[in-house]
């Protein structure tokens, strides 16, 4: 069983970044499809960003150039860094993890296929 566990949100303005951590703990979270998600209010959580255990990321056309999912083996902990950010870009963001190596079935696949999840951290971004 892992268990997962944000931080880094906060509050900034349009055009400036954030960074996000997710630790792991419970077992090898590398060998592992791994995510980011967020949640709006009044809307579906949202898949943001995953990366496979080989390290391929991938991401919401929304968020493409401006995000970038990663890992860091060291530290064990799951990364988003936010540039550019907006104020479409305001949600509770979580991370999660799958059982599987690879992301599965697509390589961004929707929250229904990920079993384990953090707590979430808001990220609000002001015009």
């Amino acid at each position: 069983q892992v268990h997962l566990a944000e931080s880094g949100g906060g509050s900034v303005q349009t055009g400036g970044s954030l960074r996000l951590s997710c630790v792991a703990s419970g077992q090898p979270y590398s060998s592992v499809c791994m995510g980011w998600f967020r949640q709006a209010p009044g809307k579906e959580r949202e898949a943001v960003a995953a990366i496979d255990s080989k390290g391929v990321g991938t991401y919401v056309e929304s968020v493409k150039g401006r995000f970038t999912i990663s890992k860091d083996k060291a530290k064990n902990t799951l990364d988003l860094q936010m540039n550019s950010l907006i104020p479409e870009d305001t949600a509770v963001y979580y991370c999660a993890a799958d059982r599987s190596a690879v992301c599965y079935p697509t390589p961004l696949p929707s929250f229904h296929y990920f079993n384990a999840w953090g707590q979430g951290t808001q990220v609000t971004v002001s015009s």
